[in-house]
């Protein structure tokens, strides 16, 4: 009976472990500087798209908070610290691989990879995000 007992208690400690493993790409990151931010879960790719319910469940998006229009992640794969993208423009017309890097608990780091540029409306006009970008976990 005590073994029994033992047993199930730590089965429970294993799956409280295990509940508290760290999830760093799931959640908000923003960038005060150009007023974007990526809204992602790239383990449940479980992010709908405010508004482009079309496209399904996703990894996760990019975002502005000055202008509606979405750059999606078709593909997420996390390695380490690390997860490697695959995003495309809400149109389809552009595409781009990039990397996001957890570099702390609350920090991130997206660098475009390869294709097009990401790109916000600013007055009118297209402006390029630049190749590597800093965000913030920010807690919504």
């Amino acid at each position: 009976m005590r073994r029994a007992i033992h047993s199930v208690l730590l089965l429970l400690l294993a799956m409280l472990a295990q509940a508290q493993k760290p999830r760093p790409f799931m959640g908000y990151i923003y960038n005060k500087e150009y007023d974007v931010y990526i809204q992602m879960d790239f383990y449940q790719n479980s992010v709908m798209v405010p508004g482009q319910a079309i496209f399904g469940q996703l990894p996760g998006y990019f975002g502005d908070k000055k202008d509606g229009r979405k750059w999606l992640f078709t593909s997420a794969k996390v390695k380490g610290s690390q997860a490697s993208l695959a995003i495309t423009n809400d149109y389809g017309s552009e595409d781009l691989t990039a990397t996001l890097t957890c570099t702390s608990d609350s920090t991130f780091t997206l660098h475009q990879d390869k294709g097009s540029t990401l790109k916000i409306a600013r007055n009118g006009h297209w402006t390029k995000i630049p190749k590597e970008l800093t965000f913030i976990r920010h807690f919504r």
